[in-house]
């Protein structure tokens, strides 16, 4: 067991006020510790990058500890939770840099953020870790889609901590620049199985007016519609002015989002979307955000023609990028379907974990 202290983080309130040093630090470790999982520093933000995100928490609960050794950050916990104070899920994670493991120090900061959730009467508690491959014997998802190592210390750590694995998700990456002929046929034979009840837009940086309380029925239903396996993730549920709350946040930040949105004419609505966040410096990845195609509009290909159409927004709005990264649940085999098809290739997985507590449990802690 190592010296060490653990306490909430104060988020600085912008890029150099108090308490930026530690924000710094934050980032770094983070970039660490996703670099060493999924072997590539394709996943990499800056601390200017993260803090949009950790300073609007209107909509979007959140709360970190660190620990430190002297006044050096050597890990973290997040605990995130939804709006609706009714709701019992929490969403935690802990990372710790590489030469501070096996002293505690996780297993601290894990008992801290799992003591708040029972104070809060979160029973739910879900956990997303990366898992880097090794040999040896596997833990397969109850999907029956993807595995982890078993021996793996994150592994073994969750299963001690009576969690159990739900779903798999996998990394991937596509390397830039792509095949312009490729994702050209690719959009075309996309939009014609998809036919002129479908039109394409796109747009950078914040949603146009008459398409927010659309993007932000896409938003929720994300929350819904997208595999999530035993998780039984709740409805997340986004409204216009969460939408603007969020870009107008996301607007300090030096990345911006590139959106194309499929539109079905009929109706006039938007019926599906998909996101890149997209770096300042071209010679960093980008990366893919939601994508989503409304349930009832699936079959007509949407995923691929959006896709390949933001590919291109791509190629044109901010050329260079090295890749694109995303994430899929390993059961998701038409979204993987399309992705491989746009060349993407695996680059790591995540487990996707969960603990329910009894009621007795949380009486325990409390």
């Amino acid at each position: 067991m190592s010296n060490f202290s653990i306490e909430e983080l104060v988020i600085p309130a912008s890029p150099n006020a108090p308490g930026w040093p530690s924000w710094e630090a934050v980032a770094a470790l983070r970039n660490i510790v996703e670099a060493e999982g999924f072997g590539t520093d394709d996943l990499q933000y800056s601390a200017d990058e993260l803090l949009p995100g950790w300073l609007n928490t209107t909509y979007d609960p959140k709360r970190m500890f660190v620990a430190r050794v002297n006044s050096t950050v050597v890990a973290r916990a997040t605990y995130e939770t939804l709006l609706e104070p009714n709701d019992n899920h929490a969403w935690l994670g802990v990372q710790v840099l590489p030469a501070w493991r096996r002293r505690g120090i996780g297993a601290a900061l894990a008992d801290r953020v799992e003591a708040l959730a029972a104070t809060e009467n979160r029973r739910e508690l879900i956990a997303y870790t990366v898992s880097a491959e090794a040999t040896g014997e596997r833990l397969a998802a109850p999907t029956g889609f993807g595995s982890v190592p078993r021996d793996n210390p994150e592994v073994r750590f969750l299963l001690a901590h009576g969690y159990r694995l739900e779903q798999v998700e996998r990394g991937s990456r596509l390397a830039l620049p792509a095949d312009d002929s490729v994702i050209r046929r690719f959009r075309a034979d996309a939009a014609a199985r998809a036919g002129r009840d479908y039109t394409v837009h796109c747009w950078s940086g914040e949603t146009p007016p008459r398409w927010r309380d659309d993007l932000a029925l896409l938003f929720t239903r994300m929350s819904t519609d997208a595999p999530t396996a035993g998780l039984q993730e709740p409805e997340d549920v986004w409204t216009a002015e969460r939408l603007v709350s969020a870009e107008a946040s996301r607007a300090a930040s030096p990345r911006r989002m590139l959106t194309a949105a499929a539109l079905f004419e009929p109706s006039g609505h938007l019926v599906a979307f998909t996101q890149l966040s997209v770096p300042a410096e071209s010679n960093r990845s980008v990366g893919q955000e939601d994508t989503l195609v409304l349930r009832e509009h699936r079959g007509h290909r949407l995923g691929m023609l959006l896709k390949s159409a933001n590919l291109e927004y791509l190629a044109q709005a901010s050329p260079g990028h090295p890749s694109v990264t995303t994430f899929n649940a390993e059961e998701n085999r038409h979204m993987l379907d399309v992705n491989e098809a746009l060349g993407f290739v695996p680059m790591g997985y995540e487990g996707a974990w969960k603990r329910v507590e009894t009621i007795a449990g949380l009486a325990e802690k409390h």
